[in-house]
């Protein structure tokens, strides 16, 4: 003897359908590294060692034992 199933099993049982059939569709992010290297141009200018030497250079001229002033 079959009995129908109730109203509240149905929804129910269409609910927990629905849920799985929903999670089977998540999307997903992947990440894949470039197949080229990844290279960086750097333009810097470096002109500190000129600097330092004109500095020196300027001491040396305004020092105490030049007598310019």
């Amino acid at each position: 003897m079959m009995t129908t199933p109730t109203p509240r099993f149905t929804i129910v049982l269409g609910l927990l359908i629905s849920g799985l059939l929903f999670l089977s569709c998540t999307p997903r992010v992947e990440v894949t590294p470039s197949e080229k290297p990844i290279t960086i141009n750097l333009n810097v200018k470096i002109d500190h060692e000129i600097r330092v030497k004109v500095e020196k250079d300027l001491e040396d001229v305004f020092s105490d034992d030049s007598k310019l002033f």
